[in-house]
């Protein structure tokens, strides 16, 4: 009998894993939030993810749970590991990546290297750090940020004050100085084994990633390396299983920084699905239903992705297809089932090939049709 694996959320990766999935013989079953979801294919379920009988309902068909997201809480996902049902990742490693404080702390207690950072509990500590360290200083809510909501880049205490009456502590940063944005990710699976991606780079507008380019351009081998050697020692120190993602710093000093973590397939990786002998969603299911790896190189030289931001402003995104499909056959053209709204991530355009400058343009310009 198939493995059944029940993936908690039903936005776009969750969509994302259906294709592999059927390609393993794997039975992947969503509990989606609501009616009408990226995953929709796929949903089995309709509920609150939050509500424990609605998910213990769900857990009671499937061999193992895994997420499209890390909002689930964690007195949820503990009751579930309690219930013997198998959770990747578990709540005793999702938990870094759920609360920002709590993976400060993890991270310093392995000795990964990261910006200088405080818990503030009031605007007095706040000021305080912000005098430390030139008066300039990002301030972050602990939990629900994501796609820079829940950050701040502050110069007085004043600026977060609304902040500190929704959380006990908020996280405060200090503001590095970055030549770029980077990210490694890697898979583990429950035993152990892990396999590692290309180091690729990010380029973000208005807080959201807009364009990964795969790998990252001007690399040298002791940055691959090292970018490697802190997605591995994260994924072993946490102990997560499937893909992890680590959002990194590139300093003015040549220094990698850990900004963000992801515990499940992430932006920064949808290169991959064309680009690599292994799909991050591929490898993500392959890791939760504890089966072999397979191999994260690159197929190709160069691999871009550029994220479809808003969809069209008239017509709906479907009508766009034709076109960009005529005019950039070489483009893979993924979209998420979304409306379009302004910001709103609706798809992602993947383009591969030997020489990087027209790979960039092409990728651009196929997504330049869903605008």
């Amino acid at each position: 009998m198939a493995v059944r694996i029940g993936v908690i959320g039903g936005g776009q990766l969750a969509r994302m894993m259906i294709a592999p999935a059927v390609e393993l013989g794997l039975d992947l079953r969503v509990l989606a939030e609501g009616a009408g979801m990226s995953a929709q294919l796929a949903a089995t379920g309709v509920g609150d993810y939050r509500d424990l009988d609605t998910v213990r309902a769900f857990a009671a068909d499937v061999d193992v749970i895994t997420f499209d997201h890390e909002h689930v809480p964690q007195e949820v996902l503990r009751a579930l590991v309690a219930d013997g049902v198998p959770v990747h990742p578990g709540p005793d490693a999702l938990q870094y990546a759920q609360d920002k404080l709590v993976m400060r702390a993890k991270l310093a207690e392995l000795g990964a290297p990261q910006p200088d950072w405080a818990a503030v509990h009031d605007a007095a500590e706040l000021q305080a750090f912000l005098d430390d360290h030139g008066g300039r200083a990002v301030v972050k809510t602990p939990r629900g940020g994501y796609d820079g909501k829940g950050v701040m880049v502050v110069s007085g205490a004043a600026e977060a004050a609304d902040w500190f009456g929704d959380f006990d502590a908020l996280l405060v940063e200090e503001l590095v100085s970055f030549t770029r944005e980077l990210a490694q990710q890697v898979a583990r699976r429950p035993g152990g084994e892990i396999v590692a991606y290309p180091v690729v780079e990010t380029v973000q507008r208005d807080g959201v990633c807009a364009e990964v380019i795969a790998p990252a351009p001007d690399a040298s081998a002791r940055l691959v390396q090292v970018a490697e050697g802190i997605g591995r020692q994260i994924a072993e120190g946490l102990g997560v299983t499937g893909m992890l993602a680590v959002e990194l710093f590139q300093t003015d000093d040549e220094r990698l920084l850990v900004n963000e973590l992801a515990m499940r397939p992430h932006n920064s990786g949808h290169w991959s699905q064309d680009g690599a002998v292994t799909g991050q969603f591929e490898q993500h299911l392959r890791a939760v239903a504890d089966l072999p790896l397979g191999a994260a190189t690159a197929r190709v030289p160069w691999s871009v992705m550029v994220n479809i931001l808003g969809g069209p402003t008239e017509g709906a995104i479907d009508e766009r297809f034709p076109a960009a499909m005529a005019a950039h056959p070489d483009a893979k053209i993924h979209t998420y089932g979304k409306a379009s709204r302004p910001g709103r991530k609706v798809g992602h355009v993947n383009v591969t090939g030997d020489d990087l400058d027209d790979v960039v343009y092409a990728a651009r310009a196929a997504a330049a049709y869903f605008a």
